[in-house]
């Protein structure tokens, strides 16, 4: 692989560590008959086709599409891991898929049990299995390599088996002996059942159950070991990439270009003051945050952040989340005052309750009214325990039922206080982009702390997300960013 030649690049791309959990499956599809057997799956990518192009251009940019966003996904979710699947339950593809192979197995049960037995179906099984045992091979295991070779010898099977010389007994234990050579530890379990199973289908259908998992296991084995590689990469990888789709299609950058001109905009209104040098760097940063507000229903992502749109998503609604939680124990704690302050335990376990009770607030089922009447009874019930424990008087009725309507009122996104926490959070969240790895991060402000914690990991999670994004798609945002301020600066005159 190329060598990355802006070294001031390279070392900011060193810096992100990948920690997000959007997470990617690979598809596994294989075709069976009463004459094809259950075989390895392959990776069955899904990409949205460019459009207004060749056949070939097409397929070209759709694979490079699809490669894009694998090896981005890789680099920018440490627990990406590939997994088997699974059709539906219930489903055409599953009935069809358990119809077949229930065909298959019947139709070898049934050779076996001729007089004499066919080996058929038993010998075309063995190929397959020696196909995959080969696949698992390093390019230097010239002696394994040589072991299978010999001992799965498909010419000299079938000659034993025309011949009723076949011990398939001692072919299947040595496909068990070598599955036990190249398997993880954690199959170590499955191998040992496998060594407990005498008749010959159970024991296929088992090796077949072991194998898909062991491909799964070297799979994964493959992608932690490219991760490093590709992050050194990535940078030029994906910029590359994106300019070839560019070129199939010039407007790809049209939502990206809208994107900055109405953050420029916005910032313009807001009375931003900056110095010509800045005014990129406040706009960029600006437009990043204004992702985590996003309506993702009615408005267009911006193109070079779709790959990561579901991670930005999630943030924006962990970010909800802890500003309703710092809304409602900032209510409590205003209204309580000194009878609880400093009391130990209660912050934390009050932060809980409400954010148990609000785990399900992005769902279509979320209750806003009884959640937060719920949460409001419940926060109470804990005050009157707390302030009964430690010698204090409990609220009275008027009291209780005032700070009640207080923390069910919260759930509206225009609570003035829900809107100077939120405030606060953005202000944060702006100064972390805006500060160097070389400077403290910035102060917390006041009303934040029962959620520094978790604000801190998102804020540490859209770092590491904005500079890669950054590094990657630079010389597109210089050039439009350009262009904006240019046309700004024409208006001005």
């Amino acid at each position: 692989m190329p060598k990355e030649s802006d070294e001031t690049s390279k070392e900011e791309q060193n810096k992100i560590d990948k920690d997000d959990t959007v997470e990617t499956s690979e598809e596994m599809i294989r075709k069976s008959s009463r004459r094809n057997i259950p075989s390895p799956h392959r990776l069955t990518p899904q990409s949205s086709p460019p459009r207004f192009v060749s056949v070939e251009e097409l397929m070209e940019t759709a694979k490079g599409v699809t490669n894009l966003a694998l090896a981005h996904e890789i680099v920018m979710n440490s627990d990406f891991q590939v997994k088997p699947y699974e059709p539906g339950e219930g489903s055409l593809e599953k009935t069809v898929k358990e119809i077949m192979h229930k065909a298959f197995w019947d139709c070898l049960e049934s050779q076996l049990n001729d007089d004499p037995p066919s080996y058929s179906h038993a010998v075309t099984l063995v190929g397959e299995i020696k196909e995959t045992l080969l696949s698992f091979l390093l390019p230097g295991q010239s002696r394994l390599r040589g072991q299978i070779e010999e001992a799965l010898d498909i010419s000299l099977i079938q000659q034993e088996a025309e011949n009723r010389a076949l011990d398939i007994n001692k072919v299947a234990k040595f496909i068990i002996d070598m599955m036990g050579t190249f398997c993880a530890p954690c199959r170590d379990e499955d191998i040992k059942q496998l060594r407990e199973i005498t008749d010959i289908v159970p024991l296929f259908k088992s090796i077949f159950a072991v194998l898909d998992k062991m491909k799964i296991d070297m799979a994964n084995f493959a992608v932690s070991s490219l991760r490093p590689h590709l992050l050194q990469q990535s940078v030029e990888y994906e910029r590359k990439k994106f300019h070839e789709f560019l070129e199939k299609q010039p407007n790809a950058l049209d939502f990206t270009q809208k994107w900055l001109q109405d953050t420029a905009d916005y910032v313009t209104e807001g009375g931003a003051t900056c110095t010509p040098n800045s005014a990129q760097l406040t706009i960029h940063n600006h437009a990043y945050l204004r992702l985590l507000k996003w309506d993702h229903d009615t408005e267009s992502f911006p193109e070079t952040l779709l790959m990561d749109q579901g991670r930005f998503q999630e943030m924006q609604q962990e970010l909800e989340q802890l500003a309703l939680v710092a809304s409602v124990l900032l209510i409590v704690y205003n209204s309580a005052g000194e009878a609880i302050s400093g009391l130990p335990g209660l912050m934390e376990r009050l932060k809980k309750t409400i954010k148990i009770l609000l785990a399900e607030m992005h769902t279509p089922s979320f209750n806003a009214d009884e959640t937060f009447a719920a949460v409001a009874e419940k926060l109470c019930v804990e005050l009157r325990g707390c302030l009964a424990q430690h010698g204090f008087s409990p609220f009275s009725s008027d009291r209780e039922n005032i700070l009640k309507g207080q923390i069910v009122a919260a759930k509206s996104a225009d609570n003035p206080i829900r809107k100077v926490i939120d405030s606060r959070i953005q202000m944060y969240l702006l100064g972390f982009l805006e500060s160097s790895a070389h400077r403290c991060a910035p102060a917390l402000p006041g009303g934040l702390t029962p959620i520094s914690k978790e604000l801190e990991e998102i804020a540490v999670k859209l770092g590491r997300l904005v500079t890669f994004n950054k590094l990657v798609y630079s010389p597109f945002y210089h050039k439009i960013l350009q262009d904006i301020l240019k046309q700004g600066e024409s208006l001005d005159v």
